[in-house]
């Protein structure tokens, strides 16, 4: 049967800091509670949104070729002899389209009389035929992958959006509960493993330039020497390769970022505040604080994730290694 962490054992894990555990976990539910009010009233606004005028691209007469939208929507009125693909729009097929159809960020609807001769493929949209049985040709296929619409609509209309993103409530409202997240997680991490963690600080701080060469190796090698096995080797082997290295990554990333968390709120610590004031808790929220502010900044958070992946894989790569948290060399 499955065991339940309360604040109160979180508490008795920490006898030392039991008022602070339990005001940073009265602080974070009154958080999460305004921000899920911020996000929920910022995504009924981004619906109303969706309903504006799109820009539209007319095709008329006939296209030998192929058809092409990006950010933009398009209206084929006459024939399409190839196929139609939007980036960012709409596909609206009142005419003939010979060949696919297909968009990415926005949905394809085909009006009545209009004809696909292919595959409809949508990824973000819907498929909307207007007849119950629309004009399609025998065997087409539809694939379609809804969700985030809207997302994918404003990244293929605005790709540089992706590494500079927009400062709406919705961004800060998530990227607050995401630093919510990864201080619960590592408070729990930290009280379920506290050798394992305190092994890995003090590794870090004492050999971080080794850890991070280590961990860029392994990142090569998991990026191109993994792949390789995927087609050399056998299918069952290849399959095994491959879960393990999934495996490797998700628990190298979960316990490499608690564990950078906790070396930069030690970090924080000695150098900001006095020694009677310090904590593991306030440790791990202040390491959480900043890694998160630095994961959210413009042009600048693909490389703090990337420096934080190498890391974590470093970290787990040479586990077993170093001293203890609280040995005062490393300290």
């Amino acid at each position: 049967m499955s065991q339940v962490l309360t604040v109160n054992d979180l508490a008795i894990a920490f006898p030392a800091n039991q008022f602070v555990v339990r005001k940073v976990y009265r602080a974070g539910a009154i958080a999460m509670l305004v921000l899920l009010s911020v996000v929920a009233g910022r995504g009924q606004a981004t619906g109303e949104s969706k309903n504006e005028i799109k820009n539209i691209q007319v095709v008329d007469g006939a296209i030998d070729g192929n058809v092409y939208g990006v950010g933009k929507s398009i209206r084929i009125n006459g024939t399409v002899k190839g196929g139609a693909i939007a980036f960012g729009g709409d596909v609206i097929v009142q005419g003939t389209v010979m060949g696919d159809v297909a968009a990415v960020g926005g949905s394809v609807i085909q009006l009545e009389g209009a004809r696909i001769g292919g595959d409809v493929i949508v990824a973000g949209g819907t498929y909307r035929p207007a007849e119950k049985q629309p004009n399609r040709s025998t065997g087409a296929r539809t694939v379609v992958f809804s969700g985030y619409e809207y997302e994918l609509q404003q990244l293929m209309r605005n790709p540089t959006g992706l590494l500079s993103p927009g400062w709406s409530a919705t961004y800060i409202g998530l990227r607050l509960l995401s630093i919510l997240f990864w201080f619960v997680v590592s408070l729990i991490l930290t009280a379920a493993l506290p050798g394992t963690v305190s092994r890995g600080v003090a590794r870090l701080q004492l050999t971080s330039l080794r850890v991070a060469a280590i961990g860029f190796l392994g990142a090569l090698v998991v990026g191109f020497g993994v792949e390789a096995c995927l087609f050399l080797l056998p299918t069952p082997v290849s399959v095994v390769v491959g879960l393990l290295t999934i495996m490797l990554i998700i628990a190298s990333g979960i316990f490499g970022r608690v564990i950078i968390y906790a070396a930069t709120g030690r970090w924080l610590q000695r150098r900001f505040l006095p020694m009677g004031h310090q904590s593991e808790s306030m440790a791990l929220l202040l390491g959480t604080i900043v890694w998160g502010i630095l994961a959210s900044l413009p042009y600048v958070w693909p490389f703090m994730i990337a420096f934080t992946i190498v890391l974590s894989l470093g970290l787990a790569l040479t586990v077993g290694r170093g001293a203890t948290w609280r040995n005062p060399a490393a300290l």
